[in-house]
């Protein structure tokens, strides 16, 4: 359980924080309706943290389904289940779409977008540097797609159609790698080496998509501080500053970020914290070193290219 100390600083740190850039999914202030049950759904995925409720949800138990899971209170099927409805939602899963996703390990993502008729470039990093760091253990680390489907979701002729797998750096994305509907990682950017590592690849893979499309990334959350924070080694904890930072880089970039909610959720499983070893039954907060930390989402929309008219 969060102790009073921490929930005091969790406090501090998820004061709230509304900063609305006007946008087609925006609505007014004035004529907004505010929810105050613990158990509601906005109807359309923001940039959020891991919360209980999502659980209740039909688009929840639909995508663990699709991904062959049973629900449960797992942070990293949260992750999984959040980046699909929250491309579902933008219309990124559809025949045709083409899709990118970095780190990809083993997971069933690109799997269940094959079904879908999506065209998949799943990408991790070069086998032997992830062994020597360690991510064979795990099942974390991408050998080619024999990786993609351990869990038959699809056939095998349909992954080969559809998905295809490149070793990627994610420090050095190559420039052959552009135009695409829309890009995903669960869990990744934040094992780069620094915070600012981490925000370079998100600003660097936007270079990736096609003028108007979408990113959807999760990590490491702090919901301890605003201040202290694992900012350099293997793992890194990302604070509310250093999103905040990022958002209003993209912003002067021209691009679209949905609305950052810090919001942690008011139900028992969101004041559960899980601490080493972890027993992993209720998962959606753990402590790591001296902080509580929980998975967050990122939604980005680049830019559309600007139509000039006039006479010529």
């Amino acid at each position: 359980m969060i102790g009073k100390r921490t929930q005091k600083n969790i406090l501090k740190c998820t004061k709230p924080y509304y900063k609305y850039m006007w946008n087609e999914t925006t609505t007014p202030v004035e004529t907004r309706e505010w929810n105050t049950s613990l158990i509601f759904d906005a109807g359309r995925r923001r940039s959020e943290l891991c919360k209980a409720k999502d659980w209740q949800t039909e688009w929840y138990k639909r995508w663990a389904s699709e991904i062959h899971e049973v629900p449960r209170f797992h942070r990293k099927q949260w992750e999984y289940t959040y980046i699909l409805q929250s491309l579902w939602e933008r219309g990124c899963i559809a025949k045709g779409r083409k899709g990118l996703v970095f780190a990809v390990g083993s997971e069933p993502l690109p799997a269940v977008m094959a079904n879908y008729g999506c065209d998949i470039t799943a990408t991790d990093i070069f086998p032997e540097e992830g062994k020597e760091k360690g991510w064979e253990n795990g099942d974390q680390l991408c050998f080619g797609l024999e990786s993609l489907n351990k869990r038959g979701i699809t056939d095998d002729n349909t992954l080969r159609e559809h998905v295809q797998y490149r070793p990627v750096d994610m420090n050095n994305i190559p420039s052959s790698l552009r135009e695409f509907d829309f890009t995903w990682s669960s869990c990744s950017f934040e094992h780069l080496g620094s915070i600012e590592r981490g925000l370079d690849f998100l600003l660097n893979q936007m270079n990736t998509l096609k003028p108007g499309g979408w990113a959807v990334h999760t990590t490491e959350f702090n919901i301890s501080s605003n201040e202290k924070t694992l900012d350099t080694g293997n793992t890194v904890i990302f604070r509310m500053r250093d999103l905040e930072k990022l958002a209003e880089q993209l912003r002067a970039e021209g691009h679209f970020v949905e609305e950052l909610d810090y919001s942690l959720g008011g139900l028992p499983e969101d004041f559960m914290v899980d601490v080493y070893p972890y027993k992993q039954d209720v998962h959606l907060k753990l402590q790591l070193n001296e902080y509580v930390v929980t998975s967050i989402g990122l939604i980005i929309r680049k830019k559309k290219e600007r139509k000039i008219f006039g006479l010529f």
